[in-house]
């Protein structure tokens, strides 16, 4: 009986999507990827019944889209034939078992330009017709009023001027709205109050303490190395830098350049190279007994992974290890990035307390600071000091250091690591 109501549902949910239209990459890719990927993907050792659904030539050429048996799969109430199988712990939602239903009986349309919508460059869509032509003031509110009209849904009135207020200076800074700019926002009776609240709140510091608190978490920003010894560093500058960027409002594309490249670009100075501290959030290990050359693998890998995640919108590791089985990522394209982050000059092993080479030494009026002082900083040499009787380890910075980039005189050679092991290069 749950078999035959899950059906129902199913078919349900689709006739009432009916006049919605299914887009292959947003509505069907997905659901594909999640749940019938790992048994009919891309890994030809797992791969069951030599259906490659990831694939559109192969899927075409097996037939499995029109010959009914995908449909039938997908609506079957036999635990044998119903699809996916109940042992592969990847259970469809109703309301995506309906879209590939809608999708299979409307012919199954996969473009030939397959590629997911987040490797379609952008194009600047015209603005959709709307029946109440005056409600928009911008072009943003011509494509939410049309999907509000096409669910048969109206705008809600807007909001009393307190609540615009508190909404908008959380959104900007975090915090609530003083009572004194409260009462300045209520009785400026200007048409344009509303434009003067938002850049007056642009323009506050508490702005870009407010936006660099994701930019932070996904960096993986802290003042601790992590691990099991969680030793104290120094990245602080690093934040500093990241706030007064935002609030200077510096254009994206130098903002992430400075981040990935502030040490090597022909302009060059102290703040780009502090930049570059984005690189040196990752975890640091200064357990005694760990393999230096093992941990530098792991720092690499880090800096590989947070890239693909903040400027890819990819997860990279699973292709450290082989091929990935979801996202168009192989093994070879995520060492061919490593070999850009594998020539730091940097220790694998941490100093147990204080901030790993390479760092350069801040000037005491940070962050305002002289021509002189903005200059470019040479890092100073590596020191090893042997501690515990056998254990290298790097002199640390103290507190008024920061960590960066710099690169080896020579780059390291980089490999194919076999399953990720850093002992396991292929020289082939």
């Amino acid at each position: 009986m749950a078999r035959v109501i899950s059906i129902l549902a199913a078919v349900f949910l689709c006739s009432m999507a009916q006049g919605a239209e299914v887009d292959f990459a947003r509505d069907i890719r997905p659901v594909l990827s999640d749940a019938c990927y790992h048994c009919h993907g891309p890994d030809a050792k797992v791969r069951k019944a030599k259906l490659r659904l990831h694939d559109r030539a192969a899927t075409l050429e097996a037939g499995v889209l029109t010959d009914g048996e995908m449909l039938r799969r997908l609506t079957s109430d036999d635990s044998d034939e119903r699809m996916p199988p109940a042992d592969s712990n990847r259970p469809l939602r109703d309301e995506d078992r309906a879209k590939l239903v809608q999708w299979l009986r409307a012919g199954a349309a996969w473009p030939s330009d397959d590629r997911h919508w987040a490797f379609v460059p952008p194009k600047r869509p015209r603005l959709p017709k709307v029946r109440d032509a005056g409600w928009p003031r911008n072009g943003i509110d011509h494509f939410v009023l049309a999907r509000l009209e096409q669910e048969g849904l109206t705008p809600s009135p807007e909001a009393e001027k307190a609540t615009l207020l508190r909404r908008v200076t959380l959104d900007l800074t975090g915090l609530p709205p003083t009572l004194a700019d409260l009462d300045a926002f209520l009785n400026d009776g200007s048409p344009n109050a509303y434009t003067k609240a938002v850049d007056r709140l642009l323009d506050s510091p508490r702005y870009g303490e407010h936006m660099a608190l994701g930019w932070m978490e996904a960096s993986r920003y802290a003042d601790t190395d992590g691990y099991q010894n969680d030793r104290l560093r120094y990245m602080w500058v690093w934040r500093d830098w990241l706030i007064k960027t935002l609030n200077d409002n510096k254009p994206f594309d130098r903002f992430i350049t400075e981040q990935m490249a502030g040490d090597l670009i022909p302009d060059r100075n102290f703040f780009t190279q502090v930049a570059t501290g984005f690189n040196r959030n990752h975890r640091i290990n200064s357990e005694g007994g760990s393999i230096p050359d093992e941990w530098i693998v792991e720092y690499v890998a880090d800096r590989v992974e947070t890239m693909g995640t903040m400027f890819l919108g990819l997860t990279l590791t699973c292709s450290r290890c082989h091929d990935h089985k979801f996202d168009p990522v192989t093994q070879k394209d995520f060492y061919r990035l490593f070999a850009f982050f594998n020539n730091i000059d940097e220790a694998g092993l941490g100093p147990n307390n204080g901030n790993s080479p390479p760092f350069i030494e801040v000037p005491k009026r940070w962050p305002i600071l002289s021509a002189e002082e903005a200059k470019f900083v040479v890092p100073a040499p590596m020191k090893i000091k042997v501690v515990q009787t056998s254990v290298p380890r790097p002199q640390p910075g103290a507190t008024n250091t920061v960590m960066v980039l710099h690169e080896l005189p020579k780059p390291r050679d980089t490999y194919r690591l076999e399953r990720g092991l850093y002992d396991q290069p292929d020289k082939s």
